[in-house]
């Protein structure tokens, strides 16, 4: 399966957990470290939070727990696909926030005081969506919406994540957010910015 990701570079990958030899856990972990970015989802029958959650972690784009109808499967592949697609760019490629941060969209990476930040596609789709709309409050069903798809509006657990991941990745002080500000119950408001 390793190879087949590496030389045939697929559209998609759904990644059974439980694999003879190697868990799926360790194939996804694996092909992300190798910086493959195709869209993967993982099945799997144990549907517990903390492996939804770890699979996640992982790089995994969604998570989908056993027995599940055809109709859904298709319908999170066609959601899981469109989100691969990147979002329309800002006016500027590379956007000065304030004088630590800078985005990069063309390279999809930001630079916190200088220093390189890889982002994985799903925290690149939420930062891009945060700065097309700074200063604006946007709800938990917009953001979860336009990042991951229609199917996904009541999803907040898996917006919290990955707010937290970029803010693990950008905030000086994640516990106090400066750029991504929770408006409770709400929804989410990027830091207003001017961009030069």
């Amino acid at each position: 399966g390793l190879h087949l990701a590496r030389s045939k570079n697929p559209d998609l990958i759904l990644l059974d957990v439980m694999l003879p030899g190697m868990d799926g856990f360790t194939v996804c972990k694996t092909l992300r470290e190798e910086g493959n970015n195709i869209p993967i989802i993982m099945l799997t029958a144990r549907e517990e939070e903390n492996d939804k959650v770890f699979g996640l972690e992982l790089g995994a784009d969604d998570y989908i727990g056993k027995p599940f109808g055809h109709r859904e499967l298709v319908s999170r592949i066609k959601a899981v696909l469109r989100r691969a697609e990147a979002p329309a760019p800002l006016a500027r490629n590379r956007v000065q926030v304030d004088e630590r941060l800078v985005v990069d969209f063309d390279r999809r990476l930001a630079e916190v005081e200088g220093e390189p930040v890889h982002l994985r596609p799903t925290e690149y789709r939420l930062l891009h969506h945060f700065m097309n709309h700074p200063g604006r409050l946007l709800s938990h069903e917009n953001l979860l919406s336009r990042v991951w798809g229609s199917e996904y509006r009541d999803d907040t657990q898996l917006l919290r994540l990955y707010v937290n991941y970029l803010r693990k990745k950008l905030e000086p002080d994640p516990s106090r957010p400066r750029y991504i500000i929770n408006e409770r119950g709400l929804g989410y408001r990027f830091m207003d910015y001017s961009p030069e």
